[in-house]
């Protein structure tokens, strides 16, 4: 397999890829599910995502994992 450099040459193998192994009308409503979306994400996440340390995490992840357990 070689790589590819050029994004045009990526996109037009990927939509070959897709065509092929999904047939033309699936790799359309396939690539009609893809957005760019708009916004800064790094910016805004901020607003959004809890300012948790790492030890945060992990204690709600373990905090999880044991509610899951006992479920």
């Amino acid at each position: 397999m070689s790589t590819i450099l050029n994004p045009a040459e990526l996109r037009r193998r990927a939509l070959e890829v897709l065509v092929r192994e999904l047939g033309y009308a699936d790799a359309m409503r396939f690539l009609l599910q893809c957005e760019t979306g708009q916004g800064d994400y790094t910016r805004d996440r901020h607003q959004f995502l809890p300012a948790w340390r790492v030890a945060d995490m992990v204690n709600e992840a373990d905090r999880l994992t044991r509610s899951d357990r006992d479920a």
